[in-house]
């Protein structure tokens, strides 16, 4: 198909002028809208507005521009039906053989910060998307390009053939139903989230979801399933989704949901996101001002000494987590709390990976590394093993919201709910017994319970010096869990005399706090909540004992 006529109208500019002169010099005559049309000819291209080549202006504060029979029949017309031919010739109508069209900001509009209906209602494209789908049906016939990072490729294409293959312009029209698809599934659900009275509710009355397909996987969890791997449409800063994988195997389905779940645990503690120990700085209850500086002067050389964390998963449960001076300090605590398990695992690190780190981490059989960078030399070391997966992913920007939503499929529907990001400030704690926590005490406390919410329910994190001593998970109940992770760091020769413990919901009955401080627990933090609050806490008083309420729940099932 060649290429003689093209109808560009773009509100993401980026790169338009270049493969518009590109196109021009190839020949190609140029039609264009509004601003674009400003753009082009203030480069010095020649381009005939759309308004004049209607002979109908643009009108509505441009809500009408292109939706013209010279325009629609321009695109639609088949060439190989003499009909269609015909009665483009007699109304003057030639062909459109390119179209170029991005949609109005309708995404970004309504995320910026006190967006109203009004603004959102005027930021929805009605031509464009007719443009699109216009283009995109006729696809036989033209070439439709939504995405500016296209321009090189169909420019390459056309300069060197003069038009565009069948198999371009059918990946193109793919793509743009793809886009027009994603574009009013986000009109739906934010429309569809308001009442009839404009009343904003939380969860749209029609949720459509929409992905783009990274890869096809070898199989699912088991060899017998199959998968694929997909994203959101939209950036994703600071999300295994937006990873480069550096070397290593293809990934497949539980190196992926591994690795996510050890990059959703290490990436909270980045210092952009927030910091256990800047926590730490804002405990308020204290007895004098000396408790004062002993809890800022604690929490300050922590702070100096823990720059980055370390965190080891299997079977989508942080087996070791620690916090260190080097990622070599916060790799071996992570490890030593559960190397039997740490076999085949996944590792990832909220700080560069350096040579000595990558050395240590090859000593033993491994899946999958993450991190936000690696050194010349621990990529060389890795390059060694070439099984090992090396993922590089950037940290999230601080502010920039993750997954606005939590699924999970059940049989012919899912659950949505809210992502758990709740990070509990060291002011929000509420001591409940007789003894408080100390300021070292009181840092593991919060790490530990940092923790706990990246493990599977019943979660009991064992914690001294802002590293894991024992992790016990996934048990039905928070005993079993309780016994099950003291059981864990004597297998590691970890001592528990002097730690800390955090639970990720409330202790039942007390069978479970004694279980933790006969193994060695001097502190606990858990929700509260129980009916036998009470008990617990005199349990606790019992037992010499420092405890504090969250007052919130850490479930994950």
């Amino acid at each position: 198909m060649k290429v003689a006529l093209a109808l560009l109208s773009v509100s993401d500019k980026t790169g338009v002028v270049d493969f518009s002169r590109g196109l021009v010099d190839c020949g190609i005559r140029l039609l264009s809208t509004g601003g674009t049309a400003r753009a082009l000819a203030d480069a010095g291209l020649a381009v005939t507005e759309v308004a004049d080549y209607t002979g109908f202006p643009e009108m509505l504060d441009g809500r009408v521009k292109t939706l013209h029979p010279k325009v629609h029949a321009g695109i639609l017309g088949r060439r190989d039906v003499a009909a269609h031919s015909a009665a483009m010739s007699a109304h003057d109508i030639p062909g459109i053989d390119l179209v170029v069209v991005n949609l109005y900001p309708f995404r970004e509009t309504i995320a910026r910060p006190g967006c109203t209906l009004d603004d959102a209602i005027e930021n929805i494209d009605i031509g464009g998307p007719a443009m699109v789908r216009s283009a995109a049906k006729n696809h036989a016939h033209v070439g439709i390009v939504v995405d500016p990072s296209d321009y090189a490729a169909v420019l390459a294409e056309i300069q060197s053939s003069g038009g565009l293959a069948d198999a371009t312009r059918f990946g193109l029209a793919q793509k743009a139903f793809s886009h027009t698809a994603a574009y009013d599934s986000a009109i739906s659900n934010y429309l569809t989230a308001r009442s009839s009275d404009r009343t904003v509710t939380e969860y749209p009355s029609q949720f459509n979801i929409t992905a783009m397909k990274v890869a096809d996987l070898r199989y699912g969890e088991n060899p017998h399933q199959s998968a694929a791997l997909y994203r959101d449409p939209g950036p994703s800063p600071g999300t295994l989704a937006t990873c480069r994988q550096r070397q290593g195997k293809e990934l497949s389905y539980n190196n992926i949901a591994d690795a996510d779940a050890a990059w959703e645990c290490v990436k909270t503690f980045a210092p952009e996101i927030d910091s256990p120990i800047g926590d730490a700085r804002r405990v308020t209850r204290v007895v004098d001002v000396a408790d004062v500086a002993d809890v800022a002067g604690a929490a300050g050389a922590a702070g100096a000494a823990t720059k980055c964390a370390c965190v080891i998963v299997k079977h989508a449960n942080p087996c070791g987590v620690a916090l260190g001076a080097t990622p070599l300090d916060a790799y071996r605590n992570a490890l030593a709390t559960d190397p039997t398990s740490a076999f085949g695992g996944i590792i990832a690190f909220n700080c560069p990976v350096d040579t000595l780190t990558a050395e240590a981490i090859s000593a033993i059989f491994i899946e999958v590394v993450v991190a936000p960078s690696y050194s010349d030399g621990a990529l060389a070391l890795f390059a060694k093993k070439a099984n090992v997966r090396v993922l590089e992913v950037d940290l999230p920007i601080a502010g920039v919201q993750g997954n606005a939503f939590d699924l999970k499929r059940i049989g012919g529907g899912f659950l949505v709910q809210t992502p758990d990001t709740r990070i509990v400030d060291a002011s929000e704690l509420k001591p409940v017994t007789k003894l408080e926590p100390d300021a070292s005490q009181l840092a593991d406390l919060l790490f530990a319970w940092r923790v706990a919410r990246f493990v599977k329910s019943n979660a009991i994190v064992f914690a001294r010096g802002l590293r894991t001593l024992g992790v016990g998970a996934g048990q039905m109940s928070r005993v079993d869990s309780s016994r099950i992770a003291a059981i864990k760091a004597k297998s590691a020769n970890l001592e528990l005399k002097g730690s800390v413990v955090a639970s990720d919901a409330f202790f039942p009955f007390r069978d479970g706090l004694d279980a933790v401080i006969d193994a060695g627990a001097t502190a606990v933090i858990q929700p509260g909540g129980s009916l036998r609050d009470d008990q617990v806490i005199s349990a606790a008083d019992e037992r010499g004992i420092a405890m504090v309420f969250t007052g919130i729940r850490h479930f994950r099932h």
